[in-house]
């Protein structure tokens, strides 16, 4: 089974993946594996890279939501490898999970030896830093495998020092962006100090890791998915010349196009003021 997965893994470009017995995670989410009918066997953790050189450009948006959702990209993945593993393997159950998961999936992944726990609460790889999402093949089939001890980054601190929350009464840029409904004073004199309309990537930024693979070039992802159809930078005209098909497609989109449009209001209020000082 697993020389199966390590082929298929390998046409799809993911080369980080390894599994670890079920019994050594963190079940947070049981009703998922009561539906799955699975108690006990084998996690396959595997980290998906998402950085495309369309990242390193100018950008507004944090780096995953440069891309299409990631949510349709792990969806089309399992439909493709959910049935085979049910064909070849019938005597065992299989079930997919990113994001929303049985388990705690960065604990789990250290564990599973695929990186180290970072300051900023992220998993960092060593080819792709921390810029992975994560993904879980759960099946009953006990695999041969061990746990391994949860690994921790150097404590460099950097990523701490960088975190606008520190100097901002402990509010989240990313969950600013994401906030509905009018903003106060404070909050719109926050978005524009930053000039973010979605999400925030400063404690990935800074880390050491990152720079180090934008450095040996092994950052970028190999996956095509994540290099089509990228906006880097977004703008209201891009926005409302975006259809409502394609719009579904964004990561952003589940905070309703309202939110965007009102943050690039506010950053391209932002510009025409600065422009005004300057001439």
């Amino acid at each position: 089974m697993f020389s199966f997965l390590s082929n298929f893994f390998a046409k799809k470009g993911i080369d980080c993946f390894a599994p670890i017995p079920l019994a050594d995670c963190s079940v947070v989410r049981p009703y998922l594996l009561e539906r799955a009918g699975i108690s006990d066997g084998t996690a396959i953790l595997f980290a998906v890279p998402y950085f495309s050189s369309d990242s390193t450009l100018p950008r507004n948006l944090s780096a995953y939501s440069v891309p299409r959702d990631y949510h349709a990209y792990f969806k089309s993945l399992f439909e493709e490898l959910l049935p085979q593993l049910r064909e070849r393997f019938p005597q065992y159950r299989f079930a997919g999970f990113s994001d929303h998961s049985p388990i705690a999936e960065i604990e789990a992944a250290c564990r599973a030896g695929l990186g180290v726990l970072g300051k900023n609460h992220l998993l960092i790889t060593k080819r792709y830093a921390s810029y992975v999402f994560l993904g879980e093949i759960i099946t009953d089939a006990r695999l041969e495998c061990v746990s391994q001890p949860i690994g921790y980054c150097s404590d460099c601190g950097a990523c701490q020092a960088a975190c606008p929350m520190t100097t901002h009464g402990g509010v989240c840029l990313s969950a600013l962006t994401q906030k509905k409904g009018e903003l106060t004073d404070g909050e719109i004199a926050y978005l524009r100090e930053y000039s973010s309309v979605w999400g925030c990537d400063i404690c990935q930024e800074v880390c050491p890791h990152t720079k180090q693979a934008l450095k040996d070039k092994t950052i970028f992802s190999p996956i095509p998915y994540f290099s089509e159809n990228t906006i880097p930078y977004l703008t209201k005209e891009i926005l409302d010349a975006m259809p409502d098909e394609e719009f579904e497609t964004r990561a952003y989109a589940w905070r309703t196009r309202a939110v965007i449009s009102r943050n690039l209001d506010l950053l391209e209020m932002n510009d025409r003021e600065e422009e005004h000082e300057d001439a």
